[in-house]
């Protein structure tokens, strides 16, 4: 059902995230067991710590730690001001930070994370990003939630859960480790305000 304007809705609480995120970390290591060459790389901002919970979660199960990374794709986005109202709400970019890449890039399994898949765009600059650090052997991606809405052919391989929305509604990804609490909520349009900052999935 979709959420009024003023309205919001929980879809996801901190129990079910952290079941979702070792679900996909069970799943990344029923795909790649030997891990040797998986890369774990956060799509900033939200899409750190989520890789860095994934990381935990294979520790506890397999006894390694995967490497994880942190990609920035400020510079690579190809619709930054092209959204309605981003020229006057700067929320609606994402923030700069740093890209870390400590682990080689170059014929390594690169697996990004992000907290929402979108219209696609979040993850083609995510892609081109790496590959100026090196060619990897494979690129995958692993997302929170899924809410459709695709723009470009981009599709996830590990998915946390299917969020069917309106493009009128916002998903919010809220974690503890850059808001204080652990919950996905649907947002109607009419709740815009900084309460509820975009991810960078949301773009």
């Amino acid at each position: 059902m979709p959420v009024s304007a003023s309205e919001s809705r929980v879809l996801l609480d901190a129990d079910q995230i952290r079941r979702t995120l070792a679900r996909i970390g069970s799943e990344i290591v029923e795909r790649h067991p030997d891990l040797d060459r998986v890369h774990l790389v956060g799509i900033r901002s939200r899409g750190v710590p989520l890789a860095e919970r994934i990381r935990d979660r294979i520790l506890e199960t397999t006894g390694l730690a995967v490497p994880v990374g942190a990609v920035d794709i400020s510079f690579y986005r190809d619709d930054v001001g092209l959204r309605p109202g981003a020229d006057d709400r700067i929320a609606d970019h994402p923030v700069v930070g740093e890209t870390v890449l400590d682990a080689p890039v170059e014929d390594a399994v690169i697996v990004l994370v992000d907290d929402v898949l979108y219209t696609g765009r979040t993850v083609r600059a995510a892609i081109d990003a790496v590959f100026d650090y090196g060619r990897p052997a494979v690129v995958q991606l692993a997302v929170l939630a899924d809410r459709g809405h695709r723009e470009l052919p981009i599709r996830a391989d590990f998915v946390g859960k299917n969020l069917p929305t309106q493009e009128t509604e916002r998903v919010r990804v809220r974690l503890v480790e850059t808001d204080g609490v652990d919950e996905v909520l649907l947002v109607g349009a009419g709740d815009d305000t900084g309460d509820f900052p975009l991810g960078a999935g949301e773009a």
